[in-house]
């Protein structure tokens, strides 16, 4: 499997860790996760997750899984800086889909230094879905061994909007 991992340097920005889905991820394991999701059947806690585009303004899609952790909620993007992660950056929150029901929410990036919980929650529940993206961390790592990769996973902490 050739490797899919992009580390893309703009000019004024840092390199950025993304590891890109292959096919078989978007085209197979997405749509069924997000076909089902659509439908109201949650896969391990899957949502659809709307978010507005930073540039164009329409509504962009993806399957996420929600974590719960110590009574907050949570987005982590194991694949690194992608797109739903540079749009919910510039528009600070957006909708979480399943079935009809649409839930309205506002997110705030949690600094790297205060991830390793939430990190080590997440590969807890979905190691066996998003292990392979982590390179080698895992829920038995050390607080220092998942800071190390924090950089690389964006968290957002989520809340009902206000009037949702």
């Amino acid at each position: 499997m050739p490797d899919t991992t992009a580390h893309v340097k703009k000019p004024g920005w840092f390199t950025v860790h993304v590891k890109k889905p292959g096919w078989f991820t978007v085209h197979v394991m997405n749509r069924s996760v997000a076909w089902l999701t659509r439908r109201g059947i949650s896969v391990w806690g899957s949502r659809v997750l709307a978010v507005r585009g930073r540039k164009s303004g329409e509504w962009r899609t993806t399957p996420v899984n929600v974590l719960t952790h110590d009574g907050d909620r949570y987005l982590v993007a194991p694949r690194g800086h992608v797109q739903w992660t540079r749009n919910m950056r510039a528009v600070g929150g957006g909708e979480l889909h399943l079935g009809k029901h649409v839930e309205p929410f506002t997110a705030t990036e949690v600094a790297d230094d205060a991830k390793a919980d939430v990190l080590r929650a997440y590969l807890k529940r979905w190691k066996a879905e998003v292990g392979v993206f982590f390179a080698g961390v895992g829920p038995d790592s050390t607080d220092e061994e998942l800071r190390a990769v924090a950089h690389k996973h964006p968290v957002f902490r989520i809340t009902a909007a206000p009037n949702a």
